[in-house]
């Protein structure tokens, strides 16, 4: 886009409304799950406030460092001119692009997960590889958003809501544990919180029992899983 880039309020809006869709699929059973939703919409608001409507963070760069910006859409991008234009557009947006598609995936496929699941403990799935794919989805969808277009209030958030969605996952953990005791314990040991392993994999017990019966000596990839 070569004219101005801003003040396109509808997208505006249908963006939010897109993205906010994703929270509805979090419980909010207590408090301290709602205050990451709330980050989490703020987050997305102001976002895309300054994508389309009102370009705040580049107004407030060219008032404290003269920085110069011809206001396009394309301009927008602050990290291109930062680490190369070529680069930018050619492998990081593409990237980022595709991890927010991977993001929005693991929430829907980490709530798909436990929906359902009878209140019993989800160790398959996506929870086979971290224990919270949910949350790890959130951040990654975020994360990436900001390598597309990075602003100051977006930035300063980000790590908020990294505290917030980690201290959800402690909180709820000790909940699981005093629910299924060793059982969970014996997953938690094994699966990672957020991070996935790339060499071990999360089996049951059942199934460790019948590879060692036929003499298969695999070890369990620990992925993790989330139960509500």
């Amino acid at each position: 886009m070569d004219d101005y880039g801003y003040g396109y309020w509808i997208l505006v809006v249908l963006n939010i409304l897109f993205f906010s869709l994703f929270i509805l699929l979090i419980p909010f059973k207590k408090k301290m799950q709602r205050l990451p939703a709330s980050i989490y919409l703020a987050f997305i608001v102001a976002l895309y406030t300054e994508m389309y409507g009102f370009p705040l963070t580049i107004y407030i760069l060219t008032w404290l460092l003269g920085y110069h910006n011809p206001l396009t859409h394309t301009s927008g991008h602050i990290l291109a001119p930062i680490i190369g234009e070529a680069l930018f557009f050619t492998f990081i947006h593409p990237l980022s692009s595709l991890l927010i598609v991977l993001g929005g995936l693991l929430v829907a496929f980490g709530w798909r997960g436990i929906h359902g699941a009878s209140n019993e403990l989800v160790t398959s799935g996506l929870y086979a590889y971290v224990r919270h794919p949910q949350y790890l989805g959130f951040l990654t969808l975020t994360l990436s958003m900001i390598i597309q277009w990075a602003t100051i209030p977006t930035l300063i958030m980000w790590p908020i809501l990294v505290i917030l969605y980690y201290r959800l996952a402690r909180q709820e953990e000790k909940e699981m544990e005093q629910k299924y005791r060793e059982k969970y314990q014996e997953y938690k040991n094994k699966v990672p919180m957020m991070i996935p392993r790339l060499k071990r994999k999360w089996r049951s017990a059942t199934t460790d029992t019948s590879n060692k019966n036929h003499g298969e000596l695999n070890e369990s990839h620990p992925l993790d899983v989330e139960s509500r």
